[in-house]
């Protein structure tokens, strides 16, 4: 088995851990997401310029530390706000694909507010009413590791699908 082969199978295992702790946080989702993009350039499958990973790397390491300051889970001891924002992230950044590439990151921004907004519309959620702070500071602290994590993912699947 060739080293880009190998490479590139541990670059879709990282992306599918990734995938799954978007869902179910027990970890920060883009440090695999990360790993997956060094894996997937590494194989020669997808290339991307080097300012993709000094801006992924800082934002990665951005919310490595607001996790490591937040509080550890919700106010209602349940993760479900992650299922609503993951799943709203990784719509946005499919259909902001399919616009355009360069649409990908805004449909994801877009998607996790309205994963959040969709969240705090359910009975867990009503603690996450849209004109109170807790809004947006859910938003920063969850939203944006979601948001990272997606765009690192969205960026992935588009090196497969604009393969040369």
């Amino acid at each position: 088995m060739s080293i880009s082969l190998l490479l590139l199978i541990l670059g879709i295992i990282f992306m599918l851990a990734a995938i799954v702790l978007v869902i179910k946080p027990w970890w920060v989702a883009a440090v695999p997401a990360y790993a997956g993009l060094w894996c997937f350039h590494w194989s020669t499958v997808a290339t991307f310029p080097s300012w993709i990973f000094i801006f992924y790397g800082a934002a990665t390491l951005m919310v490595m530390g607001i996790r490591y300051l937040s509080p550890k889970g919700e106010p209602d001891g349940k993760s479900t706000g992650n299922l609503y924002l993951g799943l709203g992230a990784m719509m946005g950044c499919l259909l902001g694909m399919m616009v355009e590439a360069r649409f990908m990151v805004l449909g994801t921004i877009i998607g996790t507010i309205m994963g959040q907004i969709a969240f705090s519309r359910t009975p867990g959620g009503k603690w996450l009413r849209f004109p109170k702070s807790n809004f947006i500071q859910y938003l920063c602290a969850k939203g944006l590791a979601i948001v990272v994590a997606v765009a690192m993912i969205g960026l992935a699947v588009e090196g497969f699908v604009y393969l040369k």
